[in-house]
């Protein structure tokens, strides 16, 4: 089963970022004293934890106009690209498989009566956007279930991890000016990520390093020469 997260991140503003920058000696890193606003762009995510894969769209505002198109297209790109799925023979059996992701769930959204066969999870925050109905049945149409985050749980979206490291390589110590080039650097950011991307996997090695620290084990890593 494909697993996605979804989650649109900002507004970040054309000002000075604050961050690590190199400078040459004697020549220190210098911000203009003058404080203007140059507009804000926001960073529209589609991530893959399992492949460390994401897909992103920088934009000047997201509404569900402009939301909702940019993932209809992604996700229909997603499920095509997807190994085919036998057909289940029986109904009854199929629904069940889209029911068993509501067990336990204080809220449930009615499923459609035709439902297609189960491809795909995507995690997204609990926003009213995200819930509105045509487009849940657009997702349940085609074969995606959406799971929502519960409040103040926004942090299982693992979406919002990937953009915290986008965020910092493209724009920390830099000034922009303008939303455009806000987004351009965001884009190229995921980019540079999607050349090597990292698995994200809960209880990885970060977890076992802090496992160790937490446990009074110190690991010291010694060069090789």
């Amino acid at each position: 089963m494909a697993v996605w997260c979804a989650d649109e991140a900002g507004p970040y503003q054309a000002i000075p970022q604050p961050g690590a920058s190199w400078q040459s000696v004697g020549q220190p890193i210098r911000y203009p004293h003058e404080y203007i606003r140059g507009g804000t762009a926001k960073l529209l995510t589609l991530f893959h934890p399992a492949t460390g894969q994401v897909r992103v769209k920088g934009v000047t505002q997201s509404p569900n106009t402009v939301l909702h198109p940019w993932l209809k297209q992604e996700l229909t790109a997603i499920v095509a690209g997807l190994p085919p799925v036998k057909a289940v023979k029986e109904a009854a059996a199929n629904r069940a498989a889209w029911a068993r992701w509501q067990d336990g769930l204080s809220v449930r959204f009615t499923l459609l009566d035709d439902l297609p066969p189960l491809r795909m999870l995507l995690i997204l925050d609990n926003l009213a956007g995200h819930k509105s109905a045509p487009f849940v049945c657009w997702l349940m149409a085609h074969g995606i279930m959406p799971l929502y985050t519960p409040l103040s749980g926004s942090w299982l979206n693992m979406a919002e991890s990937i953009q915290r490291i986008l965020v910092s390589r493209a724009l920390a110590g830099q000034q922009p000016s303008r939303p455009e080039q806000l987004i351009e650097w965001l884009e190229a950011g995921a980019r540079g990520w999607n050349a090597a991307p990292t698995p994200f996997i809960w209880g990885g090695k970060r977890a076992l390093r802090a496992s160790r620290r937490e446990n009074g084990v110190i690991v010291w890593a010694v060069p090789v020469r």
